[in-house]
C-alpha cells in the first residue's frame, strides 16, 4: 500500500481568534465541515453537503470525574492540514481494492494545562472525527460522559433499534425522529441480557433519510479500549448526544495519555445504494497489523447447530442440574439421548459437507458444562477443552481431515469473561493441536463480573484481546453477542465475522429485517447471519422452537448470500432439508464467499436490496435481491456485465404462487443467455427475492 498523493503539506497555522471558523472540504468539494470555538471556548462543528445542512452547529467534548469538564474554556493553538489518496487491498472483502481519499484537519486545543486535539477527515462519501489526547502532565483522565452532539437539520425518517448496553437483538423500527419516544416499546424482545437506558436512546449504526431524499448514517469506527457509543435524542431540538456504555464504577472510561478515541462518523449518500457501497468505516481504521496473513481465508461452512435451535437435539449430554464442573463425572452420568454433538451425527454432517464442497463444520455442544449454564450466572461453567464422552475429538478431527473438512470450534463463554480469559490460551492451544483454524465465540447472558455490560470499556478490551491472541495462534474469530463491529476487520482481518444483531434463529422476524441490516449493522463489518434455511413451517420443528415459522421464501434465503456480505457464509439448515431441494441447494454450493467487485444496483432501506458481485477467482457474476413483506416486480438490467461477452444466467426465483407466509418453498429455476444489453423481468413474492448465477457461456 503506497500513498499516491499528498497534495497539502502539513502546516501549523496559529490563530488568534477563538471565534474564527476552520473549514475542511471533501476532495470533490461537495462536503464542507466547519469548526470553531464558541465565545466561552466550547468546541463546535457543523457540516453541509452541496450547500444543504447535514449537521447543524453541534457541541463537542467530555465530562470528567473530579475534574473540570473538557467542554469549554478552550483556546485554539494551531491547526494541521493534509490530503491523502491511496489504494489498499483487503485480505477478503466485497472488492479487491479500496480507495482511501480524504482531506484532514487536526485542530489543536488547550484548556489551562490540558491539551486535546480534534482530528477531522472529510471524504466524498462522509466524514469522521476523533479526539486525541497528546502525552501531557495529566496522564490519566476518568471520563464521566461524552458531550458530542449530532444536531439534525430536520425530523428525518430513521431506521433504529433501542439503545441498550448489552444487546442489539431487536427488530428495527421505522419512524420519524420525533416519534422515537412513542415507539420505544415497538418490536421489544426479551433477551438473556439487556439494559436499555432511555426512551429516546438508539444504537448505531443509525440509518436516516431526509425529506429531500439524502441518506445519512451515523456510526463509529475503530472502537478500541473505549466503551461503545449510543445516541440519545433530544426530541425537541432533534439533537443526538453521544451516550457511552458505563462501567460498574459509574464512570464510562479511564484513559491514559497519549490516547485516541474511536472515530465518530457520518456517511452521506444521494442514493440509498451510496450508503451500502461506502467504505468510510473501513477507511477510518488502521491498516492491517498482521505481518503474515497467508492463513486467513473465507469460509463456507455447515453446522451441528440449527437442529439444537429448532429443538431436534440438545447442546447438553445429561439431565443433570446445578453441579460443580470440576468434580462432576460425566462418564458415570446417564445420557438423556438427545445430544446433537455425538460421534455418529457429526460424521453424518462431515460426510454431507464434504460431498458438497464445504470448507468446515461447526459443532456446538461438544464440550462439557451445557447442563448448568443458561441463566445461572456462574463464573466457571466451561473449560473449553474437555469433550463430552460421546464426542471423540481426536477421531472426529482425523475423519474430517480425511474428507477435506476442518471442524470449527465453538466457545460459549456464558459471559463469564474472566473465566474465558483464564482458559483462553489452553483453549486456543487445543485448537492448534487438532487443526481447528476458526472459532465461534459466544457471550450469552449477563456479563460476569456483575456490573459490567457487553459494550463497556472492559469488554471492548476483552473482545479485541481475544482477536489479537487468536491471530498469534493463526485462528480466525467469529464473535457472537459481542459489540457490533466498527471496521476493525481491516486492522485484524482474522476477525472474519460477528453476530451482534437479531439473526436467523429468530425465525418469525419481519421480512423487512434483512432489507435494513445491510444499512445498519453491516456497515461496521460482516455478520454471521446464517442464511440458507429451506424448511420454514412450524410443523417441521419440535414444539418450543422460538422462531415459530420463518417469514422468507427459499429464493430469499439464497439471495442473502449476496445482499448480506460476509467472508464467513453458512449453509445453516439440516442435510435432510437440503436433500428435498437439491436443485436450489446448487446455488449455495456455487456461490463464492470472496469477491473482486461488488455493485449495489438498487435499494431502499426497509423495502428491497439488489446486489451484483463478481467472483474473485473466476469470471462468474452473482446477483441477489430481497424484498420486504410486499411482493415486488423488478426488471434486472445486466449492464454491469463486461461488454462483448456472452453469459448463461441461472435464475432462482419465487413461483407465481410463492409467498413467505403461505407458500415459502415454491420456486422456479430457469436458464437464459444474457449479455450486458439484456433485461430480465423478475417477480419477488412477499418476503421473497431472487438469486442468479451468471457464468461465461464459453466456459
Amino acid at each position: 500500500m503506497k500513498t499516491s498523493a499528498i497534495l497539502f503539506a502539513i502546516a501549523c497555522i496559529v490563530t488568534g481568534c477563538d471565534n474564527s471558523s476552520e473549514i475542511l472540504k471533501s476532495p470533490d468539494g461537495n462536503l464542507e465541515l466547519s469548526f470553531r470555538l464558541t465565545s466561552d471556548g466550547q468546541p463546535c462543528y457543523s457540516a453541509t453537503y452541496k450547500g444543504k445542512d447535514i449537521i447543524l452547529p453541534s457541541l463537542m467534548g467530555f465530562g470528567l470525574e473530579d475534574a473540570p469538564s473538557l467542554t469549554r474554556d478552550f483556546r485554539q493553538t494551531g491547526v494541521e492540514r493534509s490530503e491523502v489518496s491511496e489504494t489498499w487491498a483487503p485480505v477478503w472483502g466485497e472488492n479487491d481494492s479500496i480507495l482511501n481519499h480524504y482531506r484532514q484537519m487536526t485542530v489543536n486545543l488547550q484548556q489551562k494545562d490540558c491539551k486535546m486535539d480534534i482530528e477531522f477527515r472529510a471524504y466524498n462519501d462522509g466524514f469522521g472525527f476523533r479526539y486525541i489526547f497528546p502525552g501531557q502532565d495529566t496522564r490519566t483522565f476518568v471520563i464521566s460522559d461524552e458531550a458530542t452532539q449530532f444536531a439534525m437539520a430536520g425530523d428525518h425518517t430513521a431506521w433504529w433499534i433501542p439503545g441498550d448496553y448489552d444487546t442489539q437483538e431487536y427488530e428495527y423500527t421505522t419512524s420519524r425522529l420525533s416519534e422515537i419516544r412513542s415507539h420505544a416499546e415497538d418490536n421489544f424482545m426479551e433477551n438473556a441480557s439487556q439494559q436499555r437506558f432511555s426512551p429516546t436512546g438508539v444504537q448505531t449504526a443509525l440509518m436516516l433519510r431526509t425529506d429531500d431524499s439524502l441518506y445519512l448514517n451515523i456510526h463509529e469506527a475503530a472502537l478500541i479500549d473505549f466503551p461503545a457509543m449510543h445516541l440519545d435524542l433530544n426530541d425537541t431540538t432533534m439533537t443526538f448526544r453521544s451516550h457511552l456504555t458505563p462501567g460498574p464504577e459509574g464512570h464510562v472510561a479511564t484513559i491514559d495519555t497519549p490516547f485516541r478515541t474511536p472515530w465518530r462518523t457520518v456517511t452521506i449518500g444521494e442514493k440509498a445504494t451510496d450508503i451500502l457501497a461506502s467504505d468510510l468505516i473501513l477507511n477510518l481504521n488502521d491498516p492491517c497489523a498482521l505481518e503474515d496473513i497467508s492463513w486467513i481465508h473465507p469460509v463456507k461452512y455447515m453446522g451441528v447447530w440449527w437442529e439444537m435451535i429448532t429443538g431436534k437435539s440438545s447442546w447438553s449430554y445429561t439431565d443433570a442440574t446445578y453441579f460443580d464442573l470440576a468434580t462432576f463425572d460425566y462418564t458415570k452420568a446417564k445420557p438423556h439421548g438427545h445430544h446433537g454433538a455425538n460421534n455418529d451425527n457429526v460424521r453424518r454432517y462431515i460426510d454431507f459437507a464434504a460431498e458438497h464442497g464445504f470448507d468446515q463444520l461447526l459443532v456446538e455442544g461438544w464440550n462439557i458444562g451445557w447442563e448448568d449454564w443458561f441463566g445461572k450466572e456462574k463464573d466457571f461453567v466451561f473449560d473449553f477443552i474437555t469433550p463430552y464422552p460421546d464426542f471423540d475429538i481426536a477421531a472426529l478431527n482425523d475423519y474430517a481431515h480425511s474428507k477435506g473438512i476442518r471442524l470449527m470450534m465453538h466457545h460459549e463463554t456464558s459471559s463469564a469473561v474472566d473465566n474465558y480469559d483464564r482458559h483462553m490460551d489452553k483453549a486456543y492451544d487445543l485448537m492448534n493441536r487438532y487443526g481447528y483454524d476458526a472459532v465461534k465465540s459466544g457471550y450469552v447472558g449477563n456479563i460476569i463480573p456483575r456490573g459490567e455490560h457487553h459494550y463497556s470499556q472492559k469488554q471492548i478490551r476483552h473482545y479485541l484481546n481475544a482477536v489479537k491472541k487468536a491471530a498469534g495462534k493463526h485462528i480466525m474469530v467469529n464473535a457472537h453477542e459481542a459489540v457490533r463491529p466498527t471496521g476493525l476487520c481491516r486492522t485484524y482481518p482474522n476477525l472474519v465475522g460477528n453476530e451482534s444483531a437479531m439473526g436467523q434463529e429468530y425465525g418469525n422476524m419481519s421480512p423487512q429485517h434483512v432489507t435494513i441490516l445491510p444499512f445498519t449493522r453491516l456497515k461496521g463489518g460482516p455478520m454471521d447471519f446464517t442464511p440458507g434455511i429451506f424448511r420454514m413451517r412450524i410443523t417441521d420443528f419440535a414444539p418450543g422452537y422460538q422462531g415459530k415459522q420463518k417469514r422468507a421464501t427459499i429464493p430469499n434465503q439464497l439471495a442473502l448470500y449476496m445482499t448480506m456480505y460476509s467472508p464467513l457464509q453458512m449453509a445453516a439448515d439440516l442435510p435432510e432439508h437440503y436433500l428435498r431441494h437439491m436443485d436450489a441447494f446448487q446455488f449455495i454450493k456455487d456461490v463464492p464467499a470472496d469477491w473482486s467487485k461488488s455493485i449495489y444496483l438498487d435499494a431502499e432501506p426497509g423495502e428491497f436490496i439488489v446486489a451484483a458481485r463478481k467472483d474473485k477467482n473466476s469470471e462468474a457474476w452473482y446477483v441477489g435481491a430481497v424484498t420486504d413483506e410486499n411482493a415486488r416486480d423488478y426488471t434486472l438490467d445486466y449492464s454491469f456485465l463486461p461488454p462483448g461477452r456472452k453469459y448463461i444466467a441461472t435464475i432462482y426465483a419465487d413461483s407465481a404462487d410463492g409467498d413467505c407466509f403461505d407458500n415459502p418453498e415454491a420456486y422456479t429455476i430457469t436458464s437464459q443467455h444474457v449479455d450486458n444489453t439484456s433485461r430480465s423481468p423478475l417477480h419477488m413474492a412477499r418476503g421473497g427475492g431472487f438469486a442468479i448465477s451468471i457464468k461465461p457461456a464459453d466456459q
